[in-house]
């Protein structure tokens, strides 16, 4: 029997598989509100046969937008078109569906990456970024602005609110962005967070800010639902987060009742050196999973069917994530449980199309 395709639990969610839909930004929102794309977009891979999937990062104030065409839920009209995405999807697949709640920081205000992905400034159409310190990104970007203890406490109330929203929405579970060098991520890195306050300095301290954000979804999201975090092991960079300090902040989040950990790399210095490889994030998870003990998923460059199966099958991950690679290939999972003599869920209206050697390979996606 194939592992990647066996059940795994994240709290009380029990995933048919453990094959997870990565978030990706689709840059193509007005307002932070869903439109026709993102019904699209969720809509057929909602059909992929995959375990669980996580919608784009969603910001939660409009500042805190990667760019201008980035998914929101921090007004009625995000949450309400939102929602009715959701239950268009769900009207034919009873897939679970994970909402990224997040923050860019420093790193907000870009344009899409088809018209260049640079930060724009706000003299040129963009907005003033936040961000810990008032360091930009790069040499020649805008400073942000430092937030203040009022700054604070606005971005922890909006992922709280973020949070609640998200619930009524219907979603399954939030996954907390505190990777790839946006805000938590920011306030985690000493290369990004120089304050002089008590969410700077130690590791305890710069740990401060994102626990108290974790802790806040937490208490707003219902009990009964997972709550888990992206983390970046490392930043790629000498004297930045690496996997040591990420794991004494995954244990402080196992405390506080995190339910996952999905484990990536990078992002938040243009200093990085990053020596890229199939499966080169998978010994982050590894070492998470074993000296954490949380459920955790491995991300980055996992393309082929039996190396995701070795990953979890040999214990270094409890689940895999794709995300360009289920863009290219949105039938993925059918394809792997193909391959490794698995099941996978599928709607009735496609049944027909599996290959006569393969007739047993769908299940009906509408059962929950």
């Amino acid at each position: 029997m194939s592992t990647l395709f066996t059940p795994v639990n994240l709290g009380a969610l029990t995933l048919p598989n453990r094959i997870v839909i990565a978030p990706m930004c689709q840059y193509s929102s007005q307002d932070g509100n869903a439109n026709a794309w993102h019904l699209m977009h969720l809509g057929q891979l909602a059909f992929s046969g995959a375990g669980m999937l996580i919608t784009e990062a969603t910001a939660v104030e409009a500042d805190g937008r990667i760019s201008a065409q980035d998914l929101g839920l921090w007004s009625d009209a995000n949450e309400q078109a939102l929602a009715s995405t959701l239950a268009a999807v769900r009207q034919h697949s009873a897939m679970p569906i994970a909402v990224q709640l997040a923050h860019a920081g420093r790193k907000a205000s870009v344009i899409p990456p088809w018209l260049g992905g640079q930060l724009r400034p706000s003299a040129a159409g963009g907005w003033r970024t936040w961000a810990p310190s008032p360091l930009p990104f790069s040499p020649g970007n805008e400073a942000p602005l430092a937030l203040d203890a009022a700054g604070l406490k606005r971005i922890r109330d909006a992922f709280a609110a973020a949070a609640v929203r998200a619930a009524r929405a219907g979603f399954d579970a939030v996954e907390l962005h505190a990777a790839h060098g946006y805000l938590l991520h920011q306030f985690l890195s000493p290369l990004s967070n120089r304050r002089e306050d008590a969410y700077g300095g130690s590791l305890e301290n710069r740990m401060r800010f994102p626990l108290e954000v974790f802790e806040a979804v937490r208490a707003a999201f219902p009990p009964a639902r997972p709550v888990g975090a992206r983390v970046s092991a490392t930043d790629w960079v000498a004297g930045g987060w690496d996997l040591a300090q990420t794991t004494v902040f995954a244990a402080a989040l196992k405390a506080r009742g995190c339910d996952f950990l999905d484990v990536s790399s990078g992002g938040l210095s243009p200093q990085q050196q990053i020596p890229l490889s199939p499966g080169y994030q998978v010994p982050f998870a590894e070492h998470l999973k074993k000296e954490v003990g949380m459920p955790t998923i491995a991300v980055g460059l996992i393309t082929e069917a039996r190396h995701a199966e070795s990953i979890v099958a040999d214990g270094q991950a409890d689940m895999v994530a794709l995300a360009r690679g289920i863009l290219y290939d949105p039938r993925w999972p059918w394809h792997a449980a193909a391959e490794l003599g698995a099941q996978v869920d599928a709607p009735p209206q496609y049944w027909r199309c599996q290959p006569r050697e393969l007739k047993s390979l769908f299940r009906d996606a509408r059962q929950g």
